[in-house]
């Protein structure tokens, strides 16, 4: 406890005199106001870890001198101490920001214990501060790895929308994988909430059972198992960014809430009746066509367009060019520091190889393609053996055109990675045949194996038919 400052801010004197000597014996070392403007006199030079302070005050008042001290460092936990009478002061105190109160006649005992408390959660705090800072420089726009004309035109929207002062609400969209998680994180680190909280809710994770009481918490006995309050994520995220994941996948009953919370900046937790103003910033994310989910009735029209304010596109890795070389050497940077192995490098057969495949599983599939390339690995240099892809002559990656034009090509007859989807590998395979038929759909067909009218019915399957 060695180091440990306490300030005790009390007009009467036989009790600052005994709380001083009480916490002096248990490590810390103490020091006395008798009045707030003595307080903040000693604030700037003693810098306590916790003050306690009366609720009435000589002078400035107890609430007074909280105000002030939040204003000096809003870390700095402070414990009002009151008599019976004054109680509703001290509930407001609390309510404006203090960290508890203790009743006169106060037990020394009770009060060390709160000091301890007050301590470890002013240390917690301050390390988590230092953390969102860190993250803050470590994530940032400018940490966005890619040089393509594709993702610069996302990372410079994405400037735009950091820089805003009042955010509205933000939309990504783009296949699984493409980082879009990552962006968001980056506009959030990137703006003038940075050190405040960035919470990230998986909608695919919670049963619709569950997303009401999670988003937007709930009070004792709302349910069988609540068994005290609890404040949801909307609340969780106070000053900060709410990111909603997959927010396609959220229940319709749910949806209407949700609206509601971004459209009025209020919540009701399960079980309240009493409405919460929270000030949150929204940001969500989806691998569907929520315009295609509204017209089946499975969105809320309402709830896409106040999302839809601002949308941005991630683009999938097969149409961001070179920029699969540039990740996959940051990625073989990232694992050799990780796995503390000698990968330097990427010989020009295993590079051809990345360039050439399609890239079903985006970013992410990159990603553990060249983790699972490092472990493999045993020297310098990463072989096309180590990535474990299967040849671009073969299906997994479609062949130069000199090759797909041959009608005795190979055909597909390899199986997509496991857990990539199989209707995104299809479409993946569709789209870059097509591209390299400069859009003939005979010869895109011929080279897929399948006759025109099932590629025709494809395209059409996939959105892709022009």
């Amino acid at each position: 406890m060695s180091g440990s400052t306490v300030l005790i801010v009390d007009d009467e004197q036989s009790l600052a005199r005994s709380a001083k000597a009480f916490l002096a014996d248990h490590g810390y070392e103490a020091e006395v106001a008798h009045t707030g403007e003595q307080a903040l006199d000693l604030l700037r030079t003693l810098q306590p870890d916790v003050v306690f302070a009366d609720v009435r005050l000589p002078g400035m008042s107890g609430l007074d001198l909280l105000q002030r001290i939040r204003e000096f460092d809003p870390v700095i936990p402070v414990i009002m101490l009151t008599a019976y009478g004054s109680i509703a002061g001290a509930v407001e105190a609390v309510k404006l920001g203090a960290f508890d109160y203790v009743k006169k006649p106060v037990d020394l005992e009770e009060l060390g214990l709160l000091a301890d408390r007050a301590r470890e959660h002013g240390l917690l705090k301050r390390e988590l501060s230092y953390y969102r800072r860190r993250a803050t420089r470590d994530i940032g726009l400018t940490g966005m790895v890619g040089a393509s004309r594709a993702i610069r035109t996302v990372l410079e929207r994405a400037r735009q929308v950091a820089a805003l002062e009042e955010t509205p609400p933000v939309l990504l969209t783009g296949e699984t994988g493409t980082g879009k998680g990552l962006l968001a994180h980056a506009i959030h680190a990137a703006g003038a909430r940075a050190t405040q909280p960035f919470i990230e809710v998986n909608c695919t994770a919670l049963p619709a059972t569950l997303m009401e009481a999670e988003l937007f918490g709930y009070e004792r006995g709302a349910f069988t198992d609540a068994k005290q309050s609890k404040p949801g994520l909307v609340e969780a995220a106070e000053g900060g960014f709410l990111f909603l994941d997959e927010i396609g996948d959220v229940d319709l009953a749910v949806q209407g809430k949700l609206l509601r919370a971004i459209e009025e900046r209020a919540i009701r937790r399960v079980g309240s009746v009493r409405e919460r103003r929270v000030d949150v910033r929204i940001m969500a994310a989806t691998n569907r066509d929520l315009e295609r989910e509204v017209g089946r009735e499975r969105f809320r029209k309402d709830l896409y367009f106040r999302l839809a304010v601002i949308v941005l596109h991630v683009p999938p890795l097969r149409q961001r060019g070179e920029d699969v070389l540039l990740l996959a050497e940051h990625f073989l940077q990232l694992f050799n520091a990780k796995y503390g192995k000698a990968a330097r490098d990427i010989n020009p057969a295993a590079r051809q190889l990345l360039l050439a495949y399609p890239w079903p599983g985006n970013v992410r599939e990159l990603s553990h393609v060249i983790e699972r390339a490092v472990l493999w690995s045993q020297g310098p240099t990463l072989d096309v053996e180590h990535l474990a892809l299967a040849s671009p002559v073969g299906a997994v990656a479609l062949p130069p055109e000199s090759v797909a034009e041959r009608d005795d090509a190979p055909q597909p007859d390899t199986l997509p990675p496991q857990g990539v989807d199989l209707a995104q590998w299809e479409r993946s395979i569709i789209e870059r045949a097509l591209t390299e038929a400069r859009g003939n759909q005979t010869r895109a067909a011929r080279r897929l194996g399948i006759s025109r009218d099932t590629l025709r019915y494809r395209l059409k399957k996939f959105g892709l038919q022009p």
